[in-house]
Order: C-alpha cells, then structure tokens, then sequence
C-alpha cells in the first residue's frame, strides 16, 4: 500500500486501476479491511511532496516523514495484529530517484548508501515496523542493517531480503504510484534478466548476513528464479506479484479479452506453485476474501 503526503482523499493511481495513494486516515481504513479479509501483512511504501525530496533521501529517516509516520499510525491502531512491513529503500525520497546516495561521477556510492539504510531502518523501527524490506540491491545491505537494528536495541525486527531483483520493463505502473524521480535506469545495481545463476548467489550471500526471509521480483517473467531459490533457501522465500503484472492482467480484463478473477487466482496458483511461501499482490485484500 502507499501513503503519500500532501493529499486529502485518496489519489487513484491511473496505471494500477483499483490502487490508490492513502491518506493516513484512508490506509488505517484499507489496512483494517485487509486484517479483516485475512490478509496476513501489509508492505508500505511512503510518497513524498516532490518539494521535499533531496539527494539524500532525507525524509527516509525523518520520524515526520510520510512513511514513518504511516507505520506509527498503523501499530498504533493494529498493534501485532497483523505483520506492518516497510520498504527500506532511498528510491521514493530521493530527487533523483535512485536507491542510494550518488557519487559524484553519478553512479550509486555503495558504501555511503548503506549508512543511509542503517539510518532509515532504524528510524522505521522506532515507529513500529515489525518487518523491513531492503530492496535497493546494495552490496552488504543485509549485514548493514542487522547489525544497525541491533546496536539500536532491536533484535526482533526482520528482515524480508529482496535476494533476487531484477531490472525489469514490468516497473512502470508503480513508478507512478511512488511519484518516481527517475530518469535512466537502476541496471548497475538491480539484477541482469538473462541472468540466472546470479540468484543464487546472491541468495548464499543474504543468508550469511542475517536474512529472516527472501524475495524474488518481479514473479511473472521469473517463476524459474523462484524455483531454484525455493529449492534451496532454509527461509520463507516470498515473490512479488509487481504493478506491470497487475496492470496487464486488469487491463486486459477491462477489455473484455480475459476472465479477470480466474487469471487472478491462475497468476497467483503459478506463484505458489513455483515455489513461494509468501506473495505480495496488490490483490491481496479481495482474493483473501473470494478464499
């Protein structure tokens, strides 16, 4: 879900119809619904005034930030009623719309960025996230932000690795719904799509730092990378149903062309199939209830 700062009632988001932007008031809504329905978690992601973006992602670590303030929001009405998970990435705060803090050459800086993160985790800890979701890609990021949570006296919040990311044509609906910065592309930190042994690789390597669960995304174009990280992974492996799947699927749909709710459930029985213990869809709320 997204929540986004500076609007009043909810903002359809025009590729993703049926998803909108929340205001604080409308996500405690929605988010009861899903609780209700028997959806198992919520991933939140924060929308920024474009005005207050920087380099540095500033408001990612600001306790008023617009994503933090929404995970106090929800523990404050939910509690541990249901799991509040945070997306730990730079990507929606920063003025240009990578997931890290940039060098002056342009390129990502690693290393500083990992600061941020420890920065960012910590800050969502301290407003309630039970969860958190590192998805920028970073080398080391993992062992970063474990070793951040726990100096800052936080060992029971997780970690749901993104382990397997790929740069993918899929991404478009949801740069919308984040307010996306971006020009270019994220190629040099997010995964190469011919590539499939890098999955696993990168898999040893979360395990070693510290991850509590995996993911790979997108799920649709990479069922064959869920199987072989579900083959082998000794953690929940979760996949990530992403906008550009949502949004063919509905539009398709709306055209007439494709029974909607049996391609749901069809899209969704191949990714469990392949392998995943956990799918984040953005249909999560409505087919809990049709189950």
């Amino acid at each position: 879900m997204f929540v986004a700062d500076g609007i009043t009632e909810e903002r359809p988001i025009t590729s993703m119809p049926g998803v909108a932007q929340h205001t604080l008031d409308s996500l405690s809504t929605a988010v009861e619904q899903a609780v209700t329905a028997g959806v198992g978690g919520v991933m939140l992601f924060g929308v920024p005034k474009p005005e207050d973006k920087d380099g540095q992602g500033s408001l990612a670590s600001d306790p008023n930030g617009i994503l933090n303030r929404g995970l106090r929001r929800l523990r404050e009405d939910f509690g541990d009623d249901t799991v509040i998970m945070a997306d730990t990435c730079l990507d929606e705060f920063t003025d240009h719309g990578h997931c890290g803090v940039l060098a002056s050459d342009g390129s990502v800086d690693n290393d500083a960025t990992l600061v941020r993160y420890v920065d960012m985790a910590v800050a969502q800890a301290e407003s309630g996230a039970h969860l958190l979701g590192p998805s920028g890609m970073m080398d080391g990021q993992i062992a970063a932000i474990r070793d951040g949570l726990d100096t800052a006296g936080f060992p029971d919040v997780g970690q749901l690795a993104y382990t397997a990311k790929y740069a993918s044509a899929f991404y478009g609906p949801f740069r919308e719904a984040v307010g996306s910065s971006l020009k270019g592309d994220r190629r040099t930190y997010q995964q190469d799509s011919a590539n499939r042994r890098e999955a696993v690789r990168e898999l040893e390597l979360d395990l070693a730092e510290g991850a509590d669960m995996v993911m790979v995304k997108p799920a649709m174009s990479y069922l064959d990378i869920l199987r072989d990280v579900a083959n082998v992974s000794p953690v929940p492996v979760a996949a990530y149903q992403i906008s550009g799947e949502y949004a063919m699927i509905t539009a398709a749909a709306q055209n007439g062309w494709i029974d909607r709710d049996a391609a749901i459930l069809e899209s969704l029985v191949g990714i469990r199939r392949a392998g995943a213990d956990i799918v984040l869809t953005y249909w999560a709320t409505e087919v809990a209830g049709w189950l």
